[in-house]
């Protein structure tokens, strides 16, 4: 009883700190304000909308994971005997880099699970980060007022590329110094600085002896410090501009139904944070990934055969292996076009598309709306076709990049192989395109025949003169509702003749986007209540195009 009495004292104490504690802060700061709003803030709930959780969880195992590596880890290029566990390896020289991380995973307890549970994350954290902005451009929650987040999201995913090659080269075994090899001729591609600019990373002649340390402290300083900030900045935005959410009964472009933030969402999202723990370590601990000792170390003048690197740059490997062999000497300079064009400019042309995209969609259409419901992709064939080809182009390029393992694995010929994805590099987008937009436009009419009709019961009748028929029931409430809300823009006026080359332009792109279009058979009435729901909630008017 005595220790029931001095416990509930010490709570009471605690709880009695606590709210002193608060309540000073409190006069401070808008706590109590802030924290009211907070944890009641709507979060609409759908399953497409965790791919970015899924992303930030990932991250978190590799903040973690990676804190336990570095302490074991040395990113010293010198040479000596290697005398750990590994048997086959014993007396061979190799790096201090690459010592340590055998030290890793065969002697230190725990160390090849944290190894491979922070590569499996890095894999997921990428793959997360591409699936998460796909949802973002095919439902187009890139628009406004989401720009400047769509720019952080690029940022991030250009960021965790780079984090990404940095850590998979840090072992110094011979296939991340095949990578490294690949990274420095690409650098010297560049014309008139790039042996300048390979020198200075490289700090001498490849394969040097800084180049591993460099990468070390980009790899644990520069750009996880870089992800951490936009990632807080990308999360306040989501937070301050509120969540999009896909047109049903009660949801309009003015309001956001949802779930508290707590305690649902804090909930949910906890639950997902342990899945992805959990799943994370189940592969880390039973799916092997990038065994070095397999590898050995790294050896200028050794490759190793079925060299594939990581899957987030396989398509630069298969631009290389795609690109013909073309160089010109120009007043003493070498223009490599074979690694200039697929490794510098193919993705700087990428990754300027990403970047330019929102604006150049909002320059077609003059649309100065917010936009908070998301787009169905079969309502916008351009933008899903478009984001369809691109998604099949790099399909193409990472299947490129294996070219040999899969002329190996199926006894065909490389040169074969290389010329079909040759061909299927420009061919394939276009065909991916022209199919998704006839499949959209194909769902957009089905639509409208069940709205006009009604959906099938599967009953089938026959009448008296030997007739069939089938039964038909109308549409309910929220299937007509998601299929009729809905803010498609209007095509532009056609410019006159003495219009400026760029108004002409923009006319015609945009009758290109919205002027083939299925418009679905709405009353007035019905009208009128799509505008409204449609509407700007800045200025209170019509959205950018209202569906008749």
């Amino acid at each position: 009883m005595l220790m029931r009495r001095r416990k509930a004292r010490a709570e009471a104490r605690v709880r009695q700190a606590a709210f002193q504690a608060y309540v000073g802060a409190d006069r401070r700061a808008p706590l109590s304000e802030l924290a009211g709003q907070l944890l009641r803030k709507a979060f609409p709930d759908h399953w497409s909308f965790l791919l970015g959780e899924i992303a930030l969880y990932s991250f978190a195992v590799l903040v973690l994971t990676g804190t336990f590596l570095t302490l074991f880890f040395d990113p010293s290029l010198a040479e000596a005997p290697y005398t750990g566990s590994y048997a086959p390896l014993r007396g061979l020289l190799v790096s201090k880099a690459y010592e340590t991380a055998l030290h890793l995973s065969f002697d230190v307890r725990g160390g090849l699970l944290m190894r491979q549970m922070h590569h499996w994350a890095a894999l997921v954290f990428v793959a997360a980060i591409g699936v998460h902005m796909l949802r973002i451009f095919f439902t187009g929650a890139f628009r406004r007022p989401r720009e400047v987040n769509w720019l952080i999201g690029v940022t991030l995913f250009l960021l965790s590329l780079l984090e990404g090659f940095c850590g998979y080269s840090l072992p110094d075994d011979l296939l991340s110094g095949t990578g490294l090899r690949t990274a420095n001729t690409i650098l010297q591609s560049i014309p008139v600085v790039g042996t300048y600019l390979a020198f200075f990373v490289w700090d001498g002649p490849f394969p040097g002896t800084a180049i591993i340390r460099r990468l070390y402290i980009v790899h644990v300083l520069f750009v996880p410090g870089l992800l951490i900030a936009l990632i807080a900045v990308h999360l306040f935005m989501v937070v301050y501009l509120k969540h999009t959410q896909w047109s049903e009964p009660g949801k309009t472009n003015r309001n956001v139904v949802g779930q508290p933030m707590f305690p649902s969402f804090v909930g949910k999202s906890t639950g997902l944070s342990l899945t992805v723990f959990g799943v994370l370590a189940a592969m880390g601990a039973v799916a092997q990934i990038n065994p070095i000792w397999d590898f050995g170390p790294y050896v200028p003048d050794q490759v190793s055969t079925d060299a594939q690197p990581d899957w987030y740059v396989g398509f630069l490997e298969g631009a290389l292996r795609l690109m013909p062999g073309v160089e010109w000497n120009v007043a003493g300079h070498t223009f490599m076009w074979n690694v200039l064009l697929p490794a510098v400019v193919l993705p700087a042309l990428l990754f300027l598309v990403l970047y330019a995209y929102p604006f150049f969609e909002r320059w077609v259409t003059g649309d100065l709306v917010e936009h908070h419901l998301c787009d169905r992709p079969r309502d916008r064939p351009v933008r899903t076709g478009l984001g369809v080809g691109a998604v099949v182009w790099y399909a193409v390029l990472l299947l490129a990049g294996g070219n040999d393992v899969i002329a190996a694995t199926f006894h065909t010929s490389v040169n074969g192989l290389t010329w079909t994805f040759r061909v299927l590099f420009f061919v394939g987008p276009v065909l991916a395109f022209l199919v998704t937009r006839r499949v959209c436009l194909a769902l957009q009419m089905h639509e409208r025949q069940m709205m006009e009709e009604g959906e099938e019961t599967g009953e089938v009748y026959q009448d008296l003169p030997g007739g069939m028929s089938e039964s038909h029931e109308p549409l309910d409430r929220e299937r007509r509702y998601k299929l009729l809300v809905r803010d498609l823009p209007r095509p532009l006026e056609r410019p006159g003749p003495g219009a400026p080359a760029r108004a002409r332009l923009r006319a015609s792109l945009s009758r290109w986007y919205y002027g083939e279009r299925v418009d679905a058979p709405a009353t007035t009435e019905e009208q009128l209540q799509i505008t409204g729901r449609t509407a700007d909630p800045v200025a209170g008017g019509v959205g950018s195009g209202s569906q008749e």
